[in-house]
């Protein structure tokens, strides 16, 4: 039995090596390279460390000429606006689908389902069709569009949540006065804070690294999103992948941050004792 258990931790723990090496061997080797010219990244090994620790050349490079600033802030209102209809549309469907039993319900969430199965490369002619026929496209407003729709992934994890949300607060409300939209509004959104930030999380990153919708619904220079603002640093003849590491590493900076700290939510119980 010793000898089983031994065997078992040794595994696991080999997994877990195995798994955390492949997750940082590709930071590290953009890493590395952000920090080396355009000849010591041809001439060297990929992990190989750069012989000048405080070459910055490379991250002003993508910062100025890839015109970074812009992409973060038309990333930002993209994100903002895409995440807040993603949270509010997504939690009320989550809502209705938990709290009211009514034909059809199983339906929807059927209907979201096969929304998800269908691939989205498959879609794409009518979806530029429709969006060129609405007049957004080269305009932030298509990325918006696309992006609010709730997919099915939130109304998932919103609908995990709910089920730990006791009835017994709807009814107290109910005793009280309370109307559906207060229910909702007072009660179930404050309580669905865990579940609203792993949505934040999901979703937000998800936008945050798109390449294709901003690429191809908003192709204006000025329009550009932080994924498509390094895109000029490659072309048919070469590209300069230590300027475009250099930019991926401060891409990069903004997603840690915000992970670092709203990870924590995920993990709280914020329901317990709610019903007491």
């Amino acid at each position: 039995m010793k000898a089983k258990y031994l065997t078992g931790s040794v595994l696991k723990y080999a997994s877990l090596i195995l798994g955390a090496i492949a997750a940082i061997l590709p930071i590290l080797i953009v890493f590395f390279a952000a920090f080396k010219t355009g000849t010591e990244y041809t001439t060297t090994g990929p992990l190989t460390p750069p012989s000048d620790w405080t070459n910055f050349e490379n991250f002003k490079r993508a910062f100025v000429e890839g015109n970074m600033l812009t992409g973060f802030k038309n990333t930002i209102i993209i994100l903002l606006i895409s995440i807040f209809g993603t949270t509010i549309i997504g939690s009320m469907v989550a809502f209705v689908l938990n709290r009211f039993n009514f034909k059809g319900s199983k339906i929807i969430l059927g209907a979201f389902l096969l929304a998800t199965l269908i691939p989205g490369v498959t879609t794409q002619v009518a979806t530029f069709q429709i969006v060129n026929g609405l007049g957004l496209f080269n305009t932030m407003w298509a990325a918006i569009v696309l992006y609010l729709g709730t997919d099915i992934i939130a109304i998932y994890i919103f609908l995990q949540f709910m089920n730990s949300i006791s009835v017994s607060l709807d009814e107290s409300a109910m005793l009280d006065g309370a109307s559906y939209f207060t229910i909702y509004r007072k009660i179930i959104l404050p309580l669905l804070k865990p579940a609203i930030v792993t949505v934040i999380i999901v979703k937000g990153i998800n936008v945050y690294n798109d390449f294709y919708t901003p690429f191809l619904y908003m192709p204006k220079s000025d329009l550009h999103v932080i994924s498509t603002a390094l895109f000029k640093f490659k072309g048919p003849y070469g590209s300069e992948w230590e300027v475009i590491c250099a930019g991926i590493m401060l891409a990069i900076i903004p997603t840690l941050i915000a992970f670092i700290a709203l990870q924590k939510y995920i993990y709280n119980g914020l329901t317990s004792g709610s019903v007491k």
